[in-house]
């Protein structure tokens, strides 16, 4: 693996989901890969390290960035997410700094996962109305923005909606599909038949999400329980695709702890197809 850094942003060489993937990767997800066609433009992935910006110690007493990334193997990280974008052909990349026009011209789709709170960082960083708004260009110009946070308690929302809103999409500060211990079956979420994302019915774990509201031009793709669960909104030449959960981590991801009948990574892998099909 090939790590450059420069002017915060981390380039990772589309090996990264080459490392240990392929030992914990089920026989379905292989056949799954193996049937993608890749998309003929380069594309480059862009995942924010600065609103979620979470250390641990690990093994050796170091401290190290986890939860979210694409470094992070373990159940906790986005490395069979991020696997899905380079299996497209696609570049990974990571944003360590508050985004500048500069950073996010050099992106396609730029990811913000899982907002933190001060319970998870001893000095978060917050969105706010610069970054809000030079996003919110970069997105009119032909930008795709994920905005995956979480449910109310496990992100910070009340700031991030500075975002959000600009899109009429508002994460509300609550918390649905509570599961108990392994009853999986309490976080299942069905997409209905000829889904503009995923295309076939898909049964995915989707659990403690906050639900949206919206308005303008943002409409919800996937509702739950009366909910908006998923939405997409178009904003100038741009889209934005929003979920109150960070649901596609490796623990629901890698084919091994969730029962085989739900699809969170076939899921994924057209999410990844969609989000980079509306990449200008």
């Amino acid at each position: 693996m090939k790590i450059n850094y420069k002017k915060g942003i981390m380039a990772v060489a589309s090996v990264i989901a080459m490392g240990p993937l392929p030992q914990c990767m089920s026989k379905n997800n292989e056949k799954t890969v193996a049937d993608e066609t890749p998309v003929k433009k380069e594309h480059t992935v862009l995942l924010d390290y600065y609103y979620n910006n979470e250390y641990r110690k690990n093994a050796a007493g170091q401290q190290e960035r986890w939860h979210y990334t694409w470094e992070d193997t373990i159940y906790s990280g986005y490395s069979w997410f991020g696997k899905t974008f380079t299996d497209q052909g696609a570049k990974l990349a990571s944003l360590t700094t508050q985004p500048t026009a500069k950073d996010l011209g050099k992106a396609s789709v730029y990811i913000i996962a899982d907002p933190d709170t001060e319970k998870e960082t001893p000095t978060p960083n917050f969105m706010d109305e610069k970054a809000a708004t030079v996003i919110a260009e970069w997105v009119k110009q032909g930008g795709v923005l994920v905005l995956l946070t979480n449910d109310s308690g496990n992100a910070e929302l009340q700031k991030f909606n500075t975002l959000s809103d600009k899109f009429g999409i508002h994460f509300n500060e609550d918390s649905h599909n509570r599961v108990k211990n392994d009853v999986y079956e309490q976080g299942a979420v069905i997409t209905p038949a000829g889904h503009e994302i995923f295309g076939t019915p898909k049964k995915l774990f989707i659990k403690e999400y906050s639900s949206l509201t919206l308005t303008g031009t943002a409409k919800a793709t996937v509702t739950h329980n009366n909910n908006n669960l998923m939405a997409v909104a178009k904003y100038g030449k741009g889209t934005v695709f929003a979920l109150g959960d960070p649901w596609v981590y490796n623990e629901y991801t890698d084919g091994k702890k969730l029962p085989k009948d739900f699809q969170n990574y076939e899921a994924a892998q057209e999410l990844a197809k969609w989000l980079l099909k509306q990449a200008k």
